[in-house]
């Protein structure tokens, strides 16, 4: 029989899989569901022809017979560093466990900051996967037809099952380096006021000073609100105070690598008249110039620990924690050096 290949683009249907066998459609589908009926000689020969043509099921005809599907769902507001690292862990537990992951964004869009993990679960939940890993979710109050964990939920810890990292003494690791170091007029660039994980480190970061008795100037902290462009903001009001910080402590790294272009633009030498330090040790950190002092949360194995959860709550096991904290770690590079260094 002549071999064919189907159009580049199109999809293999199961119309095509039984003309290219030479079998009904019906014993096509015996085949793909292992139904009784077929010799085994004509099974191996159509799981052949499957196997060549690319042929699939849909995940939501699969879901419909079957009531499972196999697939796990990871969704995301955008795929920025964050969330790309995630997902790697992510894809690192999913091997092995008989699932496949399926990532889900709707490209960042701004008119859904808020409340766009209800509108992704009532698209794929119950029909396209068997359960969802919530990154950075905005709220956790969602209705859902199986299992859900949250990674680093922007309201903290709630009734979902929880993975996030020590913001607090991450926050308190990262200033308390900059304070044994000398440094003693020290800045922020904060985060978003509303996540709780930028009140964390903001509260690190005072709690940092309290407890080596230097007084917070109120003055040196600045919003950057995780955003590129009014990190840069933040970091150039800073630097251009007519006492400006000996050191700029980041909310996050995307802002600390503004803080740095802003100054490389003024001619601030890092570190020698500015020391930075950053959180979250995304890989461009350690790229950057000078490479970047930061404090690594451990992004991938937050993806990887939530994928754990989350098949073990599909296999209906009891989870012995429903809120995982995991620790963090400073990284020293090349963005700290004592206060005028340079002298």
């Amino acid at each position: 029989m002549e071999q064919t290949t189907p159009r580049v683009g199109s999809r293999v249907t199961m119309q095509q899989v039984a003309a290219e066998a030479g079998v009904s459609v019906s014993t096509v589908s015996k085949v793909m569901n292992g139904r009784y009926g077929v010799s085994t000689q004509t099974s191996d020969h159509v799981s052949k022809v499957i196997d060549r043509l690319g042929y699939e099921t849909s995940l939501v005809a699969r879901s419909l017979r079957n009531t499972r599907t196999n697939v796990i769902g990871l969704l995301v507001a955008d795929f920025e560093p964050f969330s790309t690292e995630v997902l790697k862990g992510a894809a690192d537990a999913i091997r092995g466990t008989g699932y496949e992951l399926v990532a889900y964004s709707a490209g960042g869009r701004t008119d859904e900051h808020v409340g766009w993990e209800r509108r992704y679960l009532s698209r794929v939940m119950g029909t396209l996967v068997d359960g969802a890993v919530l990154v950075t979710p905005t709220v956790t109050d969602v209705q859902y037809d199986g299992p859900v964990v949250a990674v680093d939920p922007h309201t903290g810890r709630s009734s979902l099952p929880t993975v996030a990292a020590d913001n607090l003494q991450g926050a308190r690791m990262g200033v308390d380096h900059l304070l044994a170091l000398g440094h003693r007029r020290i800045g922020m660039v904060t985060g978003r006021a509303d996540l709780v994980s930028a009140q964390l480190r903001e509260r690190g970061f005072r709690e940092a000073h309290a407890a080596a008795g230097v007084p917070v100037d109120e003055s040196l902290l600045a919003l950057g609100a995780f955003d590129p462009e009014q990190a840069r903001e933040a970091a150039r009001t800073l630097l251009r105070l007519p006492r400006p910080p000996t050191a700029i402590f980041a909310a996050n790294d995307i802002s600390a690598l503004a803080t740095l272009d802003v100054a490389a633009e003024l001619g601030v030498d890092v570190p020698d008249q500015l020391s930075v330090v950053g959180f979250d040790n995304i890989p461009e950190s350690a790229l950057a110039h000078p490479p970047l002092t930061t404090v690594q949360q451990p992004m991938r194995q937050l993806g990887h620990d939530a994928i754990a959860m989350l098949v073990a709550l599909i296999a209906g096991e009891e989870l012995a924690q429903t809120h995982v904290i995991l620790e963090t770690t400073l990284v020293r590079r090349r963005t700290t050096t004592a206060p005028g260094a340079a002298s």
